[in-house]
């Protein structure tokens, strides 16, 4: 498998968005490592430079800047968005028969199981970070979601 440059770009949108400080694959013959060398004070919307990336340096940049305007429009939506702690799956219901977890206008409490999220063939309840009532829910059933990406909007 050759790691190909979208492949690198998320990668390296995971490590801007999150607390990450390196990311290090292996595939064989074939090895990769960003590392983030920023100082732990985060501030307004900060291009990452700092990211190195053996296999294609220039594409990193230019995803920085799509992610900080794609952030800016996110909070103009009522409440506050939940997202997915990983890659996989989305599935509002434990069973294609089930009841969903959560509806629109549904008011769920910090620690509800919300929905699940399958990666790698496990199933991983994802629970409300914070008590309010749904607003939207972003994704269909059964859509591939990424990491970070906004499930639902709570207010």
């Amino acid at each position: 498998m050759k790691f190909d440059v979208d492949y690198i770009e998320k990668l390296a949108k995971i490590l801007e968005e999150t607390s990450l400080t390196e990311i290090s694959l292996e595939d064989g013959e074939q090895a990769l490592t960003m590392r983030k060398d920023l100082p732990p004070v985060v501030s307004a919307p900060v291009v990452q430079q700092a990211v190195p990336v053996a296999a294609a340096p220039a594409p990193a940049a230019p995803t920085a800047a799509p992610a900080s305007s794609a952030a800016s429009a996110e909070p103009a939506k009522k409440g506050k968005p939940l997202t997915s702690p990983m890659v996989g799956t989305f599935y509002k219901a434990a069973s294609p028969d089930a009841k969903p977890f959560v509806e629109v206008g549904q008011t769920v409490s910090q620690g509800d199981v919300v929905c699940i999220v399958e990666a790698m063939k496990l199933m991983n309840e994802i629970e409300s970070e914070f008590s309010g009532k749904v607003v939207e829910i972003c994704v269909e059933d059964g859509q591939p979601v990424e990491f970070g990406q906004v499930l639902m909007y709570i207010e």
